[in-house]
């Protein structure tokens, strides 16, 4: 499962509410289930499609402290491989067929790139309401692990005892959220390479 996780003032709702909008109309549809306070949206192709394959994707959006955990499952391809396969062979056997598959084929191509354009919604919707994957300020306080005393972030130093606050500052992983540990190389959410002091490799 590919998970980002969010930070600020942004709920289960805002998300659920912007798939919805954006992929429960056309060639696609938005169904949501609700459990507890995790929501789920499975975004598919719809039955009635005359043209391409068919897929599916689930979106479970979870809240955690101060912002949202966002996990894509795995994509249906099965119909869709299939579909492309049958254009494939079609064109082979004779290149004017192709003519004839043109609206499977651009059907096929959009619904490949159906997880991207979810999280282009994601992320969209994630940068109008000034959510990131910053820690909120309010989770950014540093516990000193000698005296238990909340320092501020950037601290070189405990305000209560003076010892060193250096290997305990928070950070997360800039391209998925996933708060690390200081010394982390990788992401161990996402598999992001980290340099020095936090900020991400490329």
């Amino acid at each position: 499962m590919n998970q980002r996780i969010y930070h600020g003032n942004i709920t289960t709702k805002d998300i659920s509410q912007a798939l919805n909008a954006e992929f429960n109309r056309g060639n696609l549809r938005a169904q949501e289930f609700r459990n507890d306070k995790k929501i789920i949206i499975q975004i598919a192709t719809q039955e009635w499609l005359r043209s391409g394959g068919h897929t599916a994707l689930s979106v479970v959006i979870i809240p955690v402290e101060d912002g949202v955990s966002i996990q894509l499952g795995n994509q249906n391809w099965v119909s869709l491989v299939a579909s492309l396969g049958q254009t494939a062979i079609s064109t082979l056997l004779n290149p004017w067929n192709l003519l004839g598959r043109l609206d499977d084929l651009a059907q096929d191509y959009e619904s490949l790139n159906l997880s991207d354009q979810i999280w282009e919604v994601i992320e969209r919707t994630v940068q109008t309401l000034g959510a990131s994957h910053e820690l909120s300020e309010r989770l950014r306080r540093v516990m000193c692990s000698y005296c238990q005393t909340a320092n501020s972030v950037g601290e070189s130093s405990c305000v209560a005892c003076g010892a060193p606050l250096g290997m305990v500052q928070p950070q997360t992983c800039p391209k998925c959220g996933y708060a690390v540990r200081q010394g982390e190389i990788k992401c161990p959410n996402c598999g992001n390479i980290l340099v020095a002091k936090g900020s991400a490799g490329s």
